[in-house]
């Protein structure tokens, strides 16, 4: 996660401004003692409740699972994963041992699929272990682990009931939780091109609009054709209002009922190509196998009917005392995104749901950095992970990452963007940009999320005239500042860096505190090429804190000794 600090800037400024910038920068602070607070991401607190959280789950990394591992249907491979993803999700570093143990339990549980006894009569939780599992392998790498991530679509297809419910083997009902679960992960494939089964995910859109109740909640179970009778009502509770409505709107968006909201899979998204070129996919995707047979109308019309239960049912867990509130947080944060965005609603930065999530979870983060387990069925580091997962707002993280086109995960397009090309209808080649102004467009339109630092052509040079050179530097200066992208900073740290001009090295000393590790060593590298300190002061690709700070503080002083009167405002 991008720590967007509101102490950012890089220019000297006079005491009486640094005295104003000073109040002002407080005042979110003074609010928040008095209960203004208004929550979001970027937020200070939030930022240091996450760091926080993520260092716990660092620190407790090898701390025992609630599920055993002997069995891959109990849960526990999924316990490693959900704390893998909502590591990735934050600082986007695959070499992470929280990130790397949840991998490792991730291959290990695709590869003993299908010889093993689901558990029947026992603990089952695997379909939510195969989403988990599957969100993480996609965050990480999808082409690397597309082998897993379609036999995980083969046996989520496998365990879908015939009305269209996921549910426990052997049982009379449908549960709303787990297909939810289950729409999640198939949404993330189809967004990363992995051909699903489309009718399935009509069915399954079917059978919750059969199963909501008539108060416009969800069940937590729901009766399957034939079985033994099961209440509509039973369960029926905010924390599955928001389940079901979450899975309603997922299963509507993989079919298209909304249109291509958040983009087309199939479209390269680069700017300046004709509308008719395609994205050229190996295995031919098979979006013309998509029939949408999920009304939009009717979608919105129970959404409408689920937000009328919800307003006397509130699924805020700050409202009443939920045995299962991160879970609930996370689930919430899931709905309302995804109301939002296929909605149409106006966005808002700070909604009262979240900030509502928000001072709860600070009420209850402990000194450790962690949120304790919950109603004996799980552990600390499952409670964190949804609680970051909350806080980060990470579904809505992944509809815009989906919504920025091809350059958002690099849906297909060639690892080295330095060579795309256009051959007839099919993307195999040719530079995204062949000169700076061009590039930053890219990264700043469309986030740059699948530009690389090694996708950099070699032969870019920035401008010669002073006055679009000095633009296009504070363009990238901002983009390392505040882009939401990792992979924007990653691309714009460096090229500061070759840009040899003294009035960046602010800018890249700010950088050596980006949570991605890549940002940090193209500000170094760049740090000791414009300074000509190839050694530079000692920071290795993989500091510690302490390593870090002192780095920075050493090249701090040393811009210091040839501009004394800078002052560099995260000092303030």
């Amino acid at each position: 996660m991008m720590h967007v600090r509101f102490l950012t800037g890089v220019a000297s400024f006079n005491g009486a401004a640094a005295l104003r910038f000073s109040i002002f920068a407080c005042l979110p602070a003074l609010w928040s003692g008095i209960g203004f607070a208004q929550y979001h991401p970027d937020h200070p607190e939030v930022i240091a409740m996450v760091d926080k959280a993520t260092a716990a789950l660092e620190a407790n990394a090898d701390a025992k699972t609630h599920y055993s591992l002997n069995q891959i249907s109990s849960g526990g491979h999924g316990e490693l994963a959900l704390s893998g993803y909502a590591h990735m999700k934050v600082f986007h570093n695959p070499d992470n041992r929280v990130v790397q143990k949840g991998v490792a339990a991730s291959k290990e549980f695709v590869q003993r699929l299908g010889g093993e006894d689901l558990g029947k009569g026992g603990v089952v939780k695997i379909v939510y272990t195969a989403a988990t599992v599957g969100l993480l392998l996609a965050e990480v790498d999808k082409k690397l682990y597309e082998p897993e991530l379609r036999r995980l679509a083969q046996f989520l297809n496998s365990m879908r009931f015939s009305v269209g419910a996921y549910g426990y083997p052997d049982t009379p009902a449908g549960d709303v939780s787990q297909t939810q679960y289950a729409m999640l992960l198939f949404w993330t494939l189809d967004r990363h091109s992995i051909p699903i089964d489309y009718p399935g995910i009509g069915k399954s859109g079917a059978w919750l609009l059969q199963v909501q109740d008539r108060n416009g909640g969800w069940p937590y179970h729901a009766p399957l054709p034939g079985g033994p009778p099961v209440s509509n009502r039973h369960g029926v509770t905010p924390s599955m209002a928001v389940a079901g409505g979450s899975a309603l709107l997922i299963a509507a968006d993989i079919q298209r009922a909304f249109g291509d909201v958040f983009g087309s899979p199939d479209d390269p998204n680069i700017p300046g190509l004709p509308e008719a070129v395609k994205l050229y996919v190996d295995g031919d995707y098979a979006a013309k196998n998509r029939r949408t047979t999920i009304s939009a109308d009717k979608v919105a019309d129970r959404i409408s009917r689920c937000q009328g239960y919800l307003a006397t049912n509130s699924a805020n867990v700050a409202d009443l005392e939920s045995e299962w509130p991160y879970y609930q947080l996370y689930t919430q944060e899931r709905y309302e995104s995804f109301r939002e965005a296929l909605l149409d609603l106006p966005k808002n930065k700070s909604p009262d749901w979240y900030n509502s999530g928000v001072n709860y979870l600070k009420g209850k983060q402990q000194a450790s950095g962690m949120w304790a387990a919950n109603s004996g069925h799980t552990t600390d580091n499952t409670s964190t992970a949804f609680a970051v997962l909350f806080l980060i707002r990470g579904t809505q993280r992944a509809i815009q990452e989906s919504a920025a086109g091809s350059l958002a995960g690099g849906y297909g397009l060639p690892s080295d963007t330095t060579k795309i090309r256009v051959d007839g209808t099919q993307i195999k080649g040719k530079a995204v940009a062949t000169a700076v102004t061009d590039l930053l467009s890219i990264l700043e339109d469309d986030g740059g999320d699948a530009m690389e630092g090694k996708s950099i052509p070699e032969n870019l040079e920035l401008a010669t005239d002073p006055k679009e050179r000095a633009s296009q530097i504070d363009r990238m200066q901002r983009l390392v500042q505040g882009s939401q992208s990792w992979q924007a900073r990653r691309v714009a740290s460096r090229l500061l860096g070759q840009s040899d001009d003294l009035k960046v090295v602010p800018t890249l000393i700010f950088a050596l505190t980006d949570p991605d590790p890549m940002v940090k060593r193209y500000a170094r590298d760049g740090l000791r090429f414009i300074s000509r300190k190839f050694e530079g002061f000692g920071m290795p690709d993989k500091p510690n804190p302490v390593e870090l700070r002192a780095a920075q503080r050493d090249w701090k002083k040393w811009y210091l000794s040839m501009h004394p009167g800078h002052v560099f405002l995260d000092d303030i």
